[in-house]
């Protein structure tokens, strides 16, 4: 008995904080807006796991699957990304989309829009 005691505290006490990480990085400097039902939102935040729009939640209701058109400007033209998300939650004028699992085709296109804006940032900083 005192031993599953001692198994169980010693499975609770970590100071990892591994559980509050998030699964992809989050990009909030790139120039992207996202477009669900035709209606373009400011992308506040976007990652490869989803989105944080900005825009009226009320159109949303949670755990509604939508389409979403994320468009980035880069550095030579304008890159548009398909794919489906579901609304994971909704407050005061921001509205959280997870996305699908990615197509590999999908996960190719947001690697090289990261890679064009750390491109545009090392550019930037040499001049």
């Amino acid at each position: 008995m005192l031993n599953n005691i001692l198994q169980t505290l010693k499975l609770q006490t970590s100071n990892d904080d591994t559980d509050t990480r998030r699964k992809h990085e989050r990009r909030e400097a790139d120039s992207c807006v996202g477009i669900v039902d035709g209606v373009s939102y400011p992308v506040h935040n976007w990652s490869k796991g989803g989105i944080l729009i900005t825009g009226d939640d009320r159109q949303f209701g949670v755990d509604e699957v939508k389409t979403v058109t994320l468009r980035f400007k880069l550095a030579d033209r304008i890159v548009e990304v398909l794919h489906k998300g579901q609304i994971l939650r909704k407050s005061r004028d921001k509205v959280v989309i997870k996305f699908a699992p990615l197509t590999q085709n999908i996960e190719r296109q947001f690697n090289h829009i990261v890679d064009d804006y750390m491109t545009q940032q090392f550019a930037n900083s040499q001049i």
